[in-house]
């Protein structure tokens, strides 16, 4: 255990920026995680409001600091890209 009165509040400080950031994290994986359900499911309604659901909270994300801003735009790219390629139809 720290023994300043500064270090201990780091470790506090730290303690309670990685619950939030956890929190957040599960709430990006779930989102993302139901979007991509709907895709494979072939609701394009729902999957189209789903991944725009899951780009908000990514961006919200980056601003509170918890992804980096590339990440966020990869993994909006990733289900935009999948999004895109469910609602084209497949050339026979």
């Amino acid at each position: 255990m720290a023994n300043l009165r500064s270090s201990k509040k780091d470790i506090t400080r730290s303690r309670q920026r990685r619950l939030r950031n956890a929190s957040w994290s599960s709430r990006l994986k779930t989102v993302s995680r139901k979007a991509r359900a709907a895709i494979s499911s072939g609701d394009v309604a729902l999957a189209s409001q789903l991944t725009r659901q899951a780009c908000r909270l990514l961006d919200k994300a980056v601003t509170k600091g918890v992804i980096h801003r590339r990440q966020a735009a990869r993994r909006k790219s990733r289900l935009a890209s999948r999004l895109a390629s469910m609602a084209q139809p497949t050339e026979a």
